[in-house]
């Protein structure tokens, strides 16, 4: 028997298959060196001056799969999976999930999409086309730690548990166990998702709810979401967003404000907010240059009120169309006990950032 002749008669018989679906690889890659001056490596407050070599300043570093396949009629399957990268060191961003970004599958049709699996939340889904920085500096991006509930563990004003089925005690940004449905009628997109908490004997407990509504014209969007996340004791986290974005002719003007306010004990709470804006204009083809300022406020039973201020400016370079050069610099005031005391002396009312880098998409 002549086995050469097998793979081609598979691949002629596949074909056919093939023709219908797609699978597709995608990822980037975000390194820059960065020199900070009040902060840590990690980006929290610390004495003194620290280099380091940071992973997704400019953007996430992240690999995935997505891929779909046509069901006729105006119907396609499709499905996501995709996962974080800390550049610098090769690891996951979540050592215990491969795809801790999205794992999902779905149905897309004529009258919406609906998809189930781990998901960003709404709030994340309404920043998108609204935040300052076009969610440039996820892991320092106040809109997406604060607003979106990526990192809820800074400072004193922790919530302390979790909220939603997230997995995680400090991050409620995506979700597990959602059921997310997305229409689009004209001018106009809508969002509803609900996650289950999968805790036995009360549907509530660790569940997520929420809506998102968008409206989107040529020249500007406006853009907001409302949510409540349980905590296993059944303790509710109230969030929202809502936020516009404008362009006149060259300039983009982009603002937001979002807050939430979560139950974490017997008469006791944290609130947080934060307003935000900021505008992008190109300087030169090729040459972008975004500038953005956040200001966030927390108050939680017990404690001192506290907060920051922070403000970036990005300076990016298309060498290619995958492929983007930038020189970033950001500096954050903090406010009340924000700052903490790592050792003495105590650290400095101020943080500064400044980073050169590159970014690759493949």
């Amino acid at each position: 028997m002549r086995y050469p002749s097998v793979l081609p008669a598979l691949l002629i018989a596949s074909a056919p298959c093939l023709a219908q679906s797609n699978l597709a690889l995608y990822g980037n890659i975000d390194l820059g060196i960065r020199s900070l001056s009040g902060l840590s490596a990690s980006n929290t407050p610390a004495a003194g001056y620290t280099p380091s070599v940071s992973s997704g300043v400019d953007n996430t570093s992240l690999w995935g799969l997505r891929g779909q396949e046509s069901l006729g009629a105006g119907w396609k399957a499709i499905y996501r999976f995709e996962g974080g990268l800390n550049a610098d060191t090769g690891a996951q961003a979540k050592s215990d999930r491969l795809f801790d970004r999205h794992a999902w599958v779905g149905l897309e049709s004529p009258y919406g999409t609906l998809a189930l699996g781990r998901q960003p939340n709404l709030i994340s889904d309404a920043l998108f086309p609204v935040d300052p920085l076009g969610k440039r500096f996820a892991s320092f991006n106040p809109n997406i730690n604060i607003v979106g509930l990526s990192n809820t563990s800074f400072g004193t004003h922790g919530f302390g548990t979790q909220y939603g089925p997230s997995g995680y005690a400090d991050n409620f940004y995506r979700l597990d166990n959602t059921i997310k449905y997305t229409a689009k009628v004209g001018d106009w997109q809508a969002r509803a998702a609900y996650s289950a908490g999968e805790v036995a004997g009360d549907a509530g407990d660790l569940s997520s709810h929420g809506v998102a509504l968008a409206y989107q014209r040529p020249a500007w969007v406006v853009s907001g979401a409302s949510m409540q996340f349980r905590s296993r004791d059944g303790l509710p986290l109230d969030a929202w967003s809502l936020g516009a974005a404008l362009r006149l002719d060259d300039w983009q003007l982009k603002a937001n404000i979002g807050g939430n306010q979560a139950d974490t004990g017997q008469n006791k709470g944290v609130h947080q907010r934060v307003l935000s804006a900021g505008l992008s204009r190109p300087l030169a083809p090729g040459w972008l240059l975004t500038a953005a300022y956040y200001s966030a406020r927390r108050s939680a039973t017990g404690l001192r009120d506290d907060g920051f201020d922070r403000a970036f400016l990005f300076l990016e370079k298309t060498l290619s169309p995958r492929t983007t050069a930038y020189l970033e610099t950001d500096r954050t005031s903090w406010r009340g006990d924000a700052a903490g005391q790592t050792a003495a002396p105590a650290n400095a009312r101020h943080g500064t950032g400044l980073t050169l880098g590159m970014t690759h998409k493949f």
